[in-house]
């Protein structure tokens, strides 16, 4: 039997999945450290350690392996060189050809084994769509919670500490002519996107104003610790909390789960801008699907209803007639595995 290999490469630790020739999602890994401070060679022989392991488990050898997928967060080019990548160090990561650093390593192990290369943001879509296409199979998501629907096309945004995406178009991930496509965090946002004029003050790579200082942890935390300057919440119990505003962001989530009227703001407006957010990137691209992922699938139920109807009203509130007629913003099935699972779709592509 043949088997392919899908690897997600993280800042600090990294996921492995294991396919077969039947397109099935036969094992996901744990998380596994990767080391990335003492260089990127600790890395590459980390992936290699862990798939071994992996092959183990399922009862094959690294010779039974054709190709392997390997995802990483950009910018990188299109054939897995990384450029400077946020939480990897510069002066070891910045052009380090990643893609053709663990294929070799992997020959070691496998002569006849391939490395193919795509972004993160573009597995996470590649990786969502072939679940819910029921292209691939995977156990953890079972065809009765899948809809049974023609898709051809889906973009997905995921919004972390920062805010990726990721589009598929005719059944194909997009890479785009440098391997670039689905920066999403990247693009502007009107002024009225933002509650107080502080919020527009976050810069993001070279702009003020874009998705990612609206809608992600860093915007959050951006947003949270100017508020809590402020009269309204002066008394809110975060102001007397030890640690950094990006750790006082973390608990948003519980708290707004209980009902705290500062969370729950937060995270309003948070929604209203990923709505303009994807309308922006729907009249781009017209797709099937437009699909959360990330941390807020992981909002309380409550929390996060609300939070989908306030982006699809927000979405609606400026669309053009044409396109009002998107039924509903949807959720990742695949979760924080997305990217791993795409990884794993691309490395089954011929």
């Amino acid at each position: 039997m043949a088997y392919y290999i899908g690897v997600d490469v993280g800042g600090t630790t990294s996921t492995l999945s294991v396919g077969d020739d039947s397109r099935r999602v036969v094992h996901v890994s744990e998380q596994f450290p990767t080391t990335p401070d003492l260089g990127p060679q600790s890395s590459v022989a980390a992936i290699v350690a862990a798939a071994a392991q992996a092959m183990e488990r399922v009862g094959g050898k690294m010779s039974d392996v054709e190709r392997v997928g390997l995802a990483t967060p950009g910018p990188a080019t299109i054939d897995g060189m990384l450029l400077k990548t946020p939480n990897l160090k510069a002066e070891l990561w910045d052009r380090f050809p990643i893609r053709a650093e663990l294929e070799h390593a992997l020959q070691k192990e496998h002569v006849g084994v391939t490395v193919r290369y795509i972004g993160d943001g573009q597995a996470a879509a590649l990786g969502e769509y072939v679940i819910r296409s029921r292209q691939v199979s995977w156990d953890r998501v079972p065809t009765s919670k899948l809809e049974e629907e023609k898709l051809d096309s889906l973009f997905m945004a995921i919004v972390g500490t920062g805010l990726g995406g990721g589009a598929v178009m005719g059944g194909k991930a997009q890479q785009g002519s440098q391997g670039r496509a689905g920066h999403v965090g990247h693009i502007l946002l009107p002024p009225f996107a933002f509650r107080h004029e502080h919020d527009r003050q976050l810069l993001k790579g070279n702009a003020y104003c874009t998705a990612e200082s609206a809608i992600s942890l860093s915007g959050l935390a951006h947003q949270l610790e100017y508020r809590l300057t402020l009269d309204e919440w002066k008394s809110h119990p975060l102001n007397s909390e030890e640690g950094t505003a990006r750790d006082k962001a973390k608990k948003l989530r519980e708290l707004a789960a209980g009902g705290d009227a500062l969370a729950c703001e937060l995270f309003d407006d948070q929604a209203r801008a990923l709505g303009i957010a994807m309308l922006s990137v729907n009249y781009l691209g017209d797709y099937d699907r437009l699909v959360v992922g990330g941390g807020v699938c992981d909002l309380a139920p409550a929390v996060r209803e609300r939070y989908q109807r306030l982006a699809e009203e927000e979405y609606h509130k400026h669309a053009l007639d044409g396109f009002r007629n998107l039924d509903h913003l949807e959720f990742s099935v695949c979760g924080d595995e997305a990217p791993v699972v795409g990884a794993l779709a691309w490395a089954m592509e011929e």
